[in-house]
Parts: C-alpha cells; structure tokens; sequence
C-alpha cells in the first residue's frame, strides 16, 4: 500500500486549512493539504463553472505555487484515522496512508437543517446547500427563492442566488427584531463585517420567522411562514432553510479529541491544541466563528505545529474575531418557535425514511437508532442526529470509519491497517 510522509497534514482547504498550509509551507517543511473538493476554498470561497476564484484565494495559489514541499491533495476523503499518526485516505479512487508527524484539523463546520412539514419535497435545501449549488453550476434564474432558518449565511446565500438571476421572495429569520437590531448596531466594532452587512441587506428580511411547511406535489410549490402566530404562505419555486452551522469533529472525535458540551466544538487551548499530542485544531471545527477567525487560527495553529512562538498581533486578532463570533451566537440563539416540534409524521431520518413519531418514545439517541435504524444511512447521522438533539436533546450522533462512502480497496486497507496495529 502507498504510504506518503509528512511533516504536517492538515485537514481541510477552506479558510483555516488555507492559512495553515501556507504558514506551515513557508516553513520549509513537508506539508500535506487535505479536501474532497474537487478545487481548494472550502465553502466561503467555492470554485465552479460560474464562480471565478476569490481574491484571497488567487493570492494563496500565487503565494504557495513555488513551495515544492506543499502536497495539495484535492478530491481526497479521509476514510479512517487507524491510529498512530496516521490517516487512511481514498484518492482517485485508490487507498493511500498518511503518516504524519503534526496534524492540524480545519475541518469547517455543517449545516444545521430542522425538519419541518415538507422538508422532503425536491426544490428544498440547507441555506449553505443552495449556496454550494449555485456556485457549482445550478441554474436558478427566473426561480422564486425562500431563504429562511438562521444566522448571516441566510443573506450570504439570498445574495449569491440573486446575483445569479434568482428573485428572492423572502429572508426568512428566526431571530427577534431587536436582537438582530442590536447586532447590527454592535457592527460598528467591526467596519468590515459592517460593509458587508449592508452590500447583502434585502428589503425582504423577515424577523421573528419560522418555515412552517412547504407545500407541492412533485416538487415545491409554495410555502407557509409563522410570525408571532399568525400563518402566511408565499409561492416559491425553491426554499433554502438552515439554522446555523455545526462544527464538523467527525475526524477529531475519531483521534479521541475532547469536545465542547455546548456546541460540540473541539476543545483547544491558546496555541490551538487538542487534547491529543500533536493534533491542532483551527477554524470552524474549533468554534463558529466566521472566516476571519479561521484565518488567524490557521496561522496560530501552524506557528504551533512548526513549534515557533505565537505571533502576539495573532492572538489579539483572535481575540477581536472571537469577541464577534460571540455576539453572532447570542443574537441568532435558536428561540422556541425554531425548536417547535414538526407533525409525527414528519421524516426525521431521509436516509432511512424514519419519522418524528417512530422516534418520539425513546429515551436516546442509542435506542432509537436500534429500533428504527434512524441514522444508519449515508450521512451516519450527521443530519439527524443533530436534529434530534435539538428537538429531544440528545446527544449528537457520533459518525463511525470509514467517514465517507469509499471503495472496497479502500475498506479493505482499513482492516488490514487495523489487524497490523493490533499485530
């Protein structure tokens, strides 16, 4: 079996894993940059057909193109973490090993989708989901658009369709008035983030919103909105709901990383450690935050993993960029009308066709998943799971290898890595 050796892996090339390879890189040493994406960038910077490289991407391709050392691995799934300082990873379709001597984890963050009456219907997507689409190609001009769930991204994702011919109909927010209000306001801390507030705003923002149901036969047709009781149903050809994003630790919990109760974040320290020797933790996966404070994790989490003092004017970044990702938190906490509980038969496993109703009556996560096979399918629970534990307030799902679907060579290479170590 192919085995490749680094000096630094880092997993993930959005914001964070960016920033990290390139520090790591100007170092010297040998540096592997990990993404199944077919092009780096990660969400907030996606490549497509129709979306030209950002800015700060085309710098970072222009700045790392001359480090030989840099081994970018697009398209690449990490299958397994075997132990050992080692990945398991599918590339072209092949299994190959990668020791490592340092890891450092920007493995971003999930949508959070809720299901609600509906939800199931073609034409309905996460916020992030459509944003991911349109930015691959998929034509949405003419459409009538419903944005709706939670947080900034909402009018990210209202923009990108719009700028693509789409009309959006709706920003559909479940945050009272006068929390967003005094988030907006506190933007003034942060003339940046303030700019770009106002280039997004739409005039049809809605506050105190929640999707109710969407409606249709083949495909969606229309969809009902609740604000402060009172029902309104809009036509749409396309509803894009998420409510927040969740950090991605499949990978970390999988090395034995130490996770945030709260929000299931990874639990790092200054210099951006893990509770694991050698493993680093930057970005999303740490802590939402936004992309300015991936970026200055990446860097931190580099400077660390080379073993180099941390540049203080870094730290203090951080500490500005965490101050807001905290004020987002407190302004788009999930209300109750948010965590209102669908229809029995509303599906809460699409994987596995499992409904609210057939899970309602056990006491866990573990009981359920035994005796409906809720969060057996293809996303192990990734989004299921994280619905049920905001609306029974269970546990979140933990993902077992191989973390993404791979081949038999690759399962194959799993066992054989697993029976060596035990060897």
């Amino acid at each position: 079996m192919n085995i490749e050796r680094v000096d630094i892996a880092i997993v993930g090339a959005g914001p964070a894993g960016l920033s990290a390879a390139r520090m790591a890189a100007r170092a010297g040493g040998r540096v592997a940059l990990i993404d199944d994406n077919p092009r780096a960038g990660g969400q907030i910077w996606r490549q497509g057909p129709t979306q030209a490289p950002a800015a700060p991407l085309r710098q970072w391709l222009d700045e790392t193109r001359s480090h030989a050392k840099l081994i970018v691995m697009n398209s690449t799934k990490v299958a397994a973490a075997p132990g050992d300082k080692r990945l398991l990873l599918e590339r072209d379709g092949a299994p190959l090993v990668l020791a490592y001597s340092k890891l450092i984890l920007a493995t971003g963050a999930r949508e959070r989708l809720l299901p609600f009456d509906g939800w199931t219907l073609p034409g309905v997507t996460g916020a992030g989901g459509l944003q991911a689409l349109v930015k691959g190609g998929m034509p949405v001009r003419g459409e009538r658009i419903v944005v709706a769930g939670s947080g900034p991204l909402l009018l990210a994702a209202a923009d990108t369709a719009r700028r693509h011919g789409a009309r959006v109909v709706a920003v559909v927010e479940q945050a009272p008035f006068a929390r967003v209000a005094r988030f907006v306001a506190s933007l003034a801390l942060t003339p940046g983030k303030l700019a770009q507030a106002v280039a997004l705003g739409v005039a049809c923002y809605r506050t105190g919103s929640v999707v109710v149901k969407a409606h249709g036969s083949a495909r969606v047709e229309a969809v009902t909105i609740r604000t402060r009781g009172r029902d309104e149903t809009l036509e749409a050809d396309r509803i894009a709901c998420g409510f927040g994003l969740v950090p991605n630790t499949t990978l970390a919990l999988a090395l034995g990383c130490l996770t945030d109760e709260r929000d299931g974040a990874i639990h790092v320290d200054g210099a951006q450690r893990t509770s694991q020797r050698d493993v680093f933790a930057a970005g999303e996966c740490a802590g939402i935050g936004g992309m300015e404070l991936a970026r200055v994790e990446g860097a931190i989490a580099a400077q660390a993993a080379l073993g180099v003092a941390i540049d203080a004017r870094l730290e203090r970044e951080r500490d500005r960029w965490r101050a807001f990702a905290r004020r987002v938190a407190r302004t788009f906490e999930l209300g109750a009308d948010a965590r209102a509980m669908p229809s029995p038969d509303t599906l809460l496993c699409r994987c596995e066709d499992v409904s609210i109703g057939e899970v309602a009556s056990y006491a866990n996560w573990r009981d359920a998943k035994l005796q409906t096979r809720c969060g057996m399918g293809p996303c192990q629970g990734r989004i299921c799971g994280e619905a049920a534990s905001v609306l029974f307030g269970w546990p979140r799902a933990v993902a077992r290898p191989p973390f993404a679907p791979v081949c038999i060579d690759t399962l194959i290479a799993a066992g054989e890595l697993t029976e060596t170590r035990h060897f």
